[in-house]
């Protein structure tokens, strides 16, 4: 061994324990590299993951009025706090057929879809209390004329079938459909498809629900016994989706399962620790991201986070789950209309 290997250039030994320091040093700053390297890809692939529509400028000012919101208080603690005013969401199932795992969990044709599920959610002011309000999508409805991003616009249609607005015209439609028929403002859209729902319930280890009736829908394939099942993502999907097994075989039943599924939901992930397992935390949000479409104003993983924190104080029991007030359509008894007042005072209170 030579001196220069035995000594640093001031003249001082460099020994074993300095040499460890150095490679640990260098081990540390390659890891802290790599980590932060990870983290960036990992953010820029959930920020990727989200599919927007600008429905905003797609309706213009020709929509109900945005709630009144308070200003927050100069000089507030934070520069910029949660938000806490009332808010409305529309929210759509769609079962679109594109790409190969939505064609293995709904069939069908792959060029087609469909709002299959769809609810209006009402967070109170203060955001600790909320209202989901199921539209049964054989609702017939007054379907408006909306803006195509191809050009033009589609037709009014009268005696329509609710779903039809998403089929025909498709966010920007359904978006517009709603507020002509609730004249209330949806300040955000969010929908999700069928891969993207089966994802996020297996990566949360699936959600359990109570059944108070048998269940046995060959179209959906689910065959469960009246009670308690802890349900995978497909057993889920196929929840929310079958009708014929249950009841009159109407869409009136499947909005109960919806019901009961939005509850579990909301106490699966109550009761998992995601902050615990960077992991799973990373699998759900990966799931919650992959198949989601929103508005412009949700497009982004920060201002989907920024939503998710103003809700922390929202508990599954103060959700209230209900259906649009209908009766049968006296045109088609296989379809219904809003039951008027009942209907409009819900809506009323959703303002």
């Amino acid at each position: 061994m030579t001196r220069h290997e035995e000594h640093g250039e001031d003249g001082r030994r460099v020994g074993r324990r300095s040499r460890a320091l150095k490679a640990a040093g260098l081990t540390l700053a390659a890891a802290l590299v790599l980590g932060i390297g990870t983290a960036g890809w990992a953010y820029w692939h959930l920020n990727d993951n989200i599919t927007s529509v600008d429905i905003d400028s797609a309706l213009g000012d020709n929509r109900p009025a945005r709630a009144v919101t308070t200003p927050t208080p100069s000089g507030s603690a934070s520069a910029s706090p949660l938000p806490t005013e009332a808010v409305n969401i529309l929210v759509l199932g769609s079962d679109s057929r594109s790409g190969e795992e939505n064609q293995e969990l709904g069939g069908g044709d792959s060029g087609g879809a469909r709002s299959d599920t769809a609810m209006v959610v009402h967070i109170d002011a203060g955001r600790t209390g909320a209202t989901v309000v199921s539209i049964p999508r054989d609702t017939l409805v007054t379907r408006p004329s909306c803006p195509l991003s191809s050009g033009g616009s589609t037709a009014m249609a009268h005696g329509a079938m609710f779903n039809t607005a998403y089929a025909v015209g498709g966010p920007v439609c359904a978006v517009k459909t709603v507020e002509s028929i609730t004249n209330v403002r949806m300040d955000h859209y969010i929908e999700v498809d069928f891969s993207g729902f089966a994802k996020l319930v297996n990566a949360l280890g699936g959600v359990t629900v109570t059944t108070d009736e048998d269940i046995d829908d060959d179209d959906s394939h689910l065959h469960l016994a009246a009670g308690t099942h802890h349900l995978n993502g497909k057993q889920a999907l196929a929840l929310a989706r079958t009708r014929h097994g249950i009841g009159d075989g109407s869409d009136l039943g499947r909005i109960g399962l919806q019901q009961k599924l939005v509850k579990a939901l909301l106490e699966q992930i109550a009761s998992t620790d995601l902050l615990t397992s960077p992991t799973k935390l990373y699998a759900v949000a990966d799931a919650a991201t992959g198949s989601l479409t929103t508005d412009t104003g949700l497009n982004s993983l920060a201002e989907l986070t920024r939503l998710a924190e103003s809700l922390k104080g929202l508990t599954a029991d103060n959700v209230s789950t209900v259906t649009l007030p209908v009766v049968t359509a006296p045109s088609d008894p296989n379809r219904v209309v809003a039951d008027e007042p009942e209907a409009g005072d819900l809506w009323k209170s959703l303002t």
